[in-house]
């Protein structure tokens, strides 16, 4: 479903998505995208010449579509949250916390894969993402996903932007040719990884060995979703790698609670648990 706006009274009709066709571009882009933090869909069969005109400084990595999604500014960490929360891909629970495979306690559980299942959501996540990489890292030259669910996102975030892309298994395949990486590369590519969620950053991270091990240059990593343990910041720092989310835990906690699903005495054991998950059991 599109969302339109109210040629007359510049009024917003439904906020989603709003496309964009009308001569007073800018004034329009300001108060939806600015103000409203939305997806604007900009005509370029009408706005091609006025495109160049704009804010965005840069020359556009690509070369224009009919319609392409405008993006303005910076990543909305509670507005990213928001969304992972509608499409139920992220789960709290602190009276009967999940057990991941490492055996820790949490009071979270994340999965991203399911924003692919909602077309609105998927495009918003897209777009910011695709954002993140236009601002942070304009010199990328390809993108790399994670296997598995980095892959889906690498291939949209690319596709929109414009990027050669490839993607890393989490080890060679036994049959064919063994390839680790899939798809077309070349020694000394500017290269961005995409991951769904880091935690520790430990498999994040061995992705950028076997990419550098093969020549590659990976200037960056970006991901949706980062529980920001302290553990991934060093092994971040201690690469030297700069790495950048597009929500993380405490916007995420601090959103639930100001929209009522988690109660605000429960907020202080929640924002503990990143602490020292390891250790974390949990109400006692």
């Amino acid at each position: 479903m599109d969302h339109r706006f109210h040629r007359m009274n510049i009024q917003l009709i439904y906020v989603h998505r709003i496309v964009v066709v009308h001569k007073w571009l800018d004034d329009r882009i300001d108060s939806i995208a600015k103000k409203q933090g939305l997806i604007v869909e900009v005509d370029f069969d009408v706005h091609n010449a006025k495109i160049h005109e704009t804010r965005m400084k840069r020359e556009w990595p690509f070369a224009p579509h009919s319609r392409f999604v405008y993006l303005w500014g910076m990543t909305n960490e509670k507005t990213v949250a928001d969304k992972l929360l509608q499409a139920n891909a992220v789960r709290l629970s602190v009276q009967q916390p999940f057990t991941w495979a490492s055996g820790w306690k949490s009071p979270i559980y994340c999965d991203n894969r399911k924003v692919l299942s909602f077309p609105f959501i998927r495009d918003f996540v897209k777009s910011e993402m695709c954002n993140v990489i236009f601002e942070k890292f304009p010199e990328a030259a390809l993108l790399a996903g994670v296997a598995t669910a980095g892959i889906a996102w690498g291939a949209m975030a690319a596709d929109q932007l414009k990027l050669p892309y490839i993607y890393v298994r989490p080890k060679p395949k036994e049959h064919g040719l063994g390839n680790q990486i899939e798809g077309f590369y070349e020694k000394g590519q500017k290269t961005v990884v995409i991951e769904d969620l880091v935690s520790t950053g430990k498999s994040s991270l061995q992705v950028v060995d076997v990419l550098k091990a093969q020549g590659l240059d990976v200037i960056g990593m970006v991901s949706i979703f980062t529980y920001g343990f302290p553990v991934s910041a060093e092994a971040f720092q201690k690469y030297g790698l700069r790495y950048e989310s597009l929500t993380n835990y405490p916007a995420l906690i601090e959103l639930a609670v100001e929209k009522g699903i988690v109660n605000p005495s429960e907020q202080e054991i929640l924002l503990k648990w990143r602490d020292d998950p390891a250790n974390w059991k949990g109400v006692l």
